[in-house]
């Protein structure tokens, strides 16, 4: 399994070279699917997720998908899944997506599908494979508000394959609120391993070895 789980995406060098060296072959002759749910359950302008696909389809893909994982058939879904080289999940609201996933069945096979693939997480597509993605982290994170604007009071991680949590956007100018005595605040309360990654950095993740790419700072709390 290959998993590449950034904060913004593939926006410098390293990242981008990690992908690269993950997918084995040049982006030119690689199918991508573009995963938008997320970014569904966000209200106001959507011009960042314009901005974020644009900057990927850039880099010269062989075919580039775009795909929803509601309202499909799961078969389709997962049909269409199996396609692509690289498995792209934006950014938006992690809950949304996670309830997704699971609602519509497809973790098992989703898990099949990226023993064959790259899974690159843009922030809240990053954050779906802890299994501390529950009611607990939201409240110790601070972003409970995020599951009640689903209607929902729990979630069910749809994955759970590392007991470590990310959160992304350290330090980043879109998120001015989240600087150390944030993290340090969060740190206090959490009961679960955490990283926090600012804009430039991704953890990689190569079957069972977890490792850190990054231009950026970020800060890791077992």
């Amino acid at each position: 399994m290959n998993l590449l789980l950034t904060s913004t995406g593939l926006c410098n060098s390293s990242i981008l070279e990690s992908l690269r060296d993950m997918l084995g072959k040049p982006l030119g002759s690689a199918n991508v699917v573009y995963l938008p749910t997320a970014s569904l359950a966000v209200p106001g302008d959507h011009g960042w997720l314009l901005e974020h696909m644009n900057q990927l389809h850039s880099l010269g893909w062989k075919e580039f998908d775009v795909l929803e994982l509601n309202g499909l058939p799961r078969q389709v879904v997962l049909e269409r899944l199996r396609h692509a080289d690289v498995i792209y999940a934006g950014g938006g609201n992690q809950y949304h997506l996670a309830r997704s996933i699971v609602g519509n069945d497809l973790a098992d096979g989703f898990l099949d599908v990226l023993e064959d693939s790259v899974y690159v997480g843009l922030s809240a597509g990053s954050m779906v494979f802890s299994r501390n993605l529950t009611e607990h982290s939201a409240d110790v994170i601070g972003d409970a508000s995020d599951l009640h604007l689903l209607g929902a009071t729990t979630i069910e991680p749809p994955f759970g394959l590392f007991d470590w949590y990310l959160k992304p956007h350290l330090y980043s100018p879109h998120f001015p609120e989240r600087d150390d005595a944030w993290a340090d605040r969060i740190v206090a309360k959490a009961d679960f391993p955490i990283y926090f990654l600012d804009d430039e950095t991704a953890i990689r993740v190569r079957d069972d070895q977890v490792d850190v790419i990054s231009e950026g700072r970020w800060r890791y709390h077992p």
